[in-house]
């Protein structure tokens, strides 16, 4: 893995090049010689989060509404207590 360094001035003059060395590893770019941002490769991105799904993804999916969902009514599952 090849880090890159590149100030901002650098990375808005030749953003193809930063695209390049993602392909190879992290580019930090840089804002007053201080690192600002980081430029990763989507496969990178998607190492470093994981590849879980959240409950908002799993909702969203197409074809969810062909599957039957009937979830028991709350009194259904409540029982009485026994205070003896």
């Amino acid at each position: 893995m090849t880090i890159t360094t590149l100030s901002s001035r650098e990375f808005n003059q030749d953003t193809s090049r930063a695209k390049k060395a993602a392909a190879k590893g992290p580019v930090f770019i840089t804002d007053r010689g201080r690192p600002a941002h980081v430029l990763l490769s989507i496969e990178d991105y998607q190492r470093i989060i994981g590849k879980h799904r959240n409950i908002v993804d799993a909702l969203s999916m197409p074809g969810l509404a062909d599957i039957e969902f009937d979830p028991p009514r709350l009194r259904e599952l409540a029982r009485s207590a026994d205070f003896s």
